[in-house]
C-alpha cells in the first residue's frame, strides 16, 4: 500500500438556511449556519473531508496558511499533525485548535478510505449502530416561509411536540438564558409536565450568576434532569453551584482541554463533560478525554457546536465508539433546511441517527450543493454570532441582567 501524502488543502465557506433565526444567551444564529468545508487532497487521489464553524474568508485564509505546514505530510501521522499545528507553546498566540480539528477529520477520512474501513474502526470499533439525540429546543424568531416563532409556553410546547413527532426524541434540551430566569423556569417546568417520561436538560449558556444558578437549580431539582449545563461562567462558579444543587453539572465551556480536565478532577466542579469534536480539536482528542473521564467516573456526552453533515458524521463515529456514552447527544442538525452531503439531510428515527458505515467518515460532498451554498454565502455574507437581530445595540453581559422581553416578538427594528 502506498502511503498518501498531502498535496493540497481547499477551504470553501457556505451558508445553509435554518428553519428560523435561533436565539441564545449570547446572541443568535441569524437564519443560517455559516460553515467552512475543508478538502484535503493527497497524491494517491484520495480526498478527505473536514468542517469548521463560521469564519468566512478569514477561515479560508487560515487554512491556506497551514498549507506550508502540511503539504507532504502523511495523513496517518496524526500525533505529528497535532504538534505541527497545535504545539502548546508555539501556538500560544495563534490558537489553531479548531483548524486542527477540521484537518484531523479529513485525515481520518483519508485513512479510512485508504484502508477501506469506517472511522469508528480507527478509534476502537463500533459499539452501537446508531446514536441517540436530544431535541435541542431554541427560542427563535418567526420565519414566515419555514419556521414559526418560539417565545411563549404554548409555542415552545408546540415545537417540542412537532420535533418529537417528527424525530422521536425522548430527551429535550432547552437552550436558554434569553429571557428572565423566572420566565424560563415556568417554561422549563411546562416542558417537563408535557413529557413526564422524557429527560430534560437546561442550558442558559453561563448567563446566570452563581446565586441565580443555585436558586434556579433548587427550583428544578424535582424534575427528570439529565444535567444542569453551564448555568454560570467559570470553573469556580460551577463548583459553587455544584456544592449547593443536587443535579449533575455539565459543561462544554470550562472543560475543553486536558489542563482544565485535570483541574476538574483534582477539584471537581463538573460531573458530565460534553465532548465537542471541534472545541477539543478533533475526534481523537475526544476519545482520549473520554478515557480519562472513564478512569475517574465522570459522565460524558457528545456536544454540538452547530454542524452540517460532515461534522455530524464525526459526532456519530465518536458516539459509536465510546463505551460509557449514557446520555443522548446534542445536535443543531434538525434546525437545518438542507445539507452539503450527498443524499441530503441524515434522517432521525426514534430519536436516533444511524452511524455511517462507508469508508472514512462515510459521507460524500454534493458538489452542486457545495457550489449553491458557497454562492449563497457570497450573496448574504456572515453574521455576528454575539448579536441579536431583534435587539438593536444589545450585547450580553456575564452574568447577564439584560434579558429579552418575553411579552414582545421583536424589541426594535434591528431584525
Amino acid at each position: 500500500m502506498k502511503r498518501p501524502k498531502i498535496i493540497d488543502i481547499r477551504a470553501t465557506t457556505v451558508a445553509v438556511p435554518l428553519e428560523a433565526p435561533i436565539r441564545t444567551a449570547n446572541g443568535a444564529h441569524w437564519g443560517k449556519f455559516v460553515r467552512t468545508i475543508v478538502e484535503v487532497e493527497t497524491d494517491t487521489g484520495v480526498i478527505g473531508l473536514g468542517e469548521m464553524g463560521g469564519g468566512g474568508e478569514s477561515s479560508e485564509a487560515a487554512f491556506q496558511g497551514l498549507k506550508s505546514y502540511l503539504v507532504g505530510h502523511d495523513p496517518f501521522e496524526l500525533e505529528a499533525l497535532w504538534f505541527k499545528i497545535c504545539n502548546p507553546t508555539a501556538s500560544l498566540y495563534n490558537n489553531r485548535t479548531q483548524l486542527h480539528a477540521a484537518i484531523e477529520f479529513a485525515c481520518l477520512d483519508i485513512i479510512g478510505k485508504t484502508l477501506d474501513v469506517p472511522v469508528y474502526d480507527l478509534i476502537g470499533g463500533k459499539l452501537r449502530d446508531e446514536v441517540g439525540f436530544a431535541s435541542y429546543l431554541f427560542f427563535r424568531y418567526n420565519d414566515k416561509d419555514h419556521g414559526g416563532e418560539v417565545r411563549t409556553a404554548d409555542q415552545l410546547l408546540a415545537e417540542a411536540n412537532r420535533l418529537k413527532d417528527k424525530c422521536g426524541f425522548t430527551a429535550h434540551k432547552l437552550k436558554a438564558g434569553v429571557f428572565p430566569p423566572d420566565y424560563e423556569l415556568e417554561l422549563y417546568r411546562a416542558l417537563a409536565n408535557e413529557f413526564p417520561g422524557d429527560s430534560l436538560r437546561y442550558d442558559p449558556n453561563a448567563a446566570l450568576s452563581v446565586e441565580e444558578s443555585i436558586r434556579f437549580g433548587h427550583a428544578i431539582e424535582d424534575l427528570r434532569n439529565d444535567y444542569f449545563e453551564d448555568p454560570t461562567w467559570g470553573m469556580n462558579g460551577m463548583r459553587r453551584v455544584r456544592e449547593q444543587v443536587r443535579i449533575p453539572m455539565a459543561t462544554n465551556t470550562v472543560v475543553v482541554n486536558f489542563e482544565q480536565l485535570s483541574s476538574n478532577i483534582l477539584n471537581p466542579a463538573v460531573d458530565v463533560i460534553l465532548l465537542d469534536t471541534t472545541f477539543w480539536g478533533g475526534i481523537r482528542q475526544c476519545v482520549k478525554a473520554a478515557h480519562v473521564c472513564d478512569t475517574f467516573q465522570l459522565g460524558i456526552a457528545v456536544h454540538s457546536s452547530g454542524e452540517l453533515g460532515i461534522q455530524l458524521a464525526t459526532m456519530l463515529h465518536l458516539g459509536a465508539a465510546l463505551p460509557s456514552l449514557s446520555f443522548t447527544a446534542d445536535a443543531h442538525y434538525h434546525h437545518l433546511m438542507d445539507d452539503v452531503i450527498k443524499g441530503g439531510l441524515m434522517k432521525y428515527k426514534n430519536g436516533k441517527i444511524k452511524v455511517p458505515t462507508g469508508p472514512g467518515l462515510g459521507v460524500e460532498l454534493d458538489r452542486a450543493k457545495l457550489e449553491k451554498y458557497a454562492a449563497y454565502y457570497k450573496e448574504v455574507g456572515g453574521y455576528p454570532y454575539d448579536r441579536d437581530p431583534g435587539r438593536k445595540d444589545w450585547f450580553a453581559l456575564v452574568p447577564n441582567t439584560r434579558w429579552a422581553n418575553p411579552a414582545v416578538s421583536v424589541e426594535d427594528d434591528g431584525k
